[in-house]
């Protein structure tokens, strides 16, 4: 019995041994994906800051096509809808995503384009022990000036294996669960009328005003 209980306190130990070598690498390399993608961006917004202000249609399906393989915005547009979502057509989700999505552009597309100079640093991914699928990933905005701004990315694994990020907290303030909060107040100023809320989601976006939460925090 002791010598049962003793080789599967080993083979325990071994398991533990081979999987945080395991965990530790995928780690570092979600933060190199991250990093790849995140300076990918940085560098194509300061190629086309012109363009903003010539076409902004034009600069919302650029960014749109480069942040599509990386952020997951139907996932995020679910969670933004909460419970409710399960009172929506396919439609009407489908209607929100691209508002949505559209929301955060015009929301904070001018503060990117007008920003001064910025660099972003990837510090390390965590994966999650519980949960091998999520992760989190620490990154700082340094800005021209010098001040270090704390970002958050959760990330999930998709069916495919793919990295897709699906929240996004910002020094402290997360900005998913905002827009939770904001999605459900619409709600209830609207009598529970999901199509409304749908149409009016540029402007409850604008006026959550989350750069100011930001700052606050």
């Amino acid at each position: 019995m002791f010598a049962l209980k003793h080789h599967l306190l080993i083979g325990f130990l071994l398991a533990l041994a081979l999987v945080a070598p395991a965990q530790a690498g995928e780690a570092e390399d979600l933060r190199k994906y991250v990093e790849e993608n995140t300076q990918r961006l940085v560098e194509k917004l300061n190629e086309e800051r012109g363009l903003y202000e010539r076409d902004p249609e034009a600069f919302y399906e650029s960014m749109d096509k480069a942040l599509t393989d990386f952020v997951d915005f139907r996932r995020i547009a679910a969670r933004v809808m909460g419970r409710y979502a399960r009172q929506t057509t396919p439609e009407q989700r489908d209607e929100f995503v691209v508002k949505f999505k559209r929301s955060l552009f015009d929301s904070y597309a001018q503060a990117l384009v007008n920003a001064d100079d910025f660099e972003i640093e990837v510090k390390e991914a965590t994966i999650n022990p519980n949960d091998a699928g999520r992760a989190s990933v620490q990154m700082e905005v340094v800005s021209a000036s010098g001040n270090r701004y704390p970002v958050t990315y959760s990330m999930y694994k998709d069916s495919e294996g793919r990295w897709l990020m699906e929240n996004i907290i910002v020094e402290g303030v997360n900005i998913g669960l905002a827009f939770r909060d904001r999605f459900s107040q619409e709600m209830e100023e609207k009598g529970g009328q999901i199509q409304a809320v749908i149409d009016g989601w540029s402007d409850a976006a604008q006026s959550l005003k989350l750069d100011e939460k930001v700052n606050k925090s």
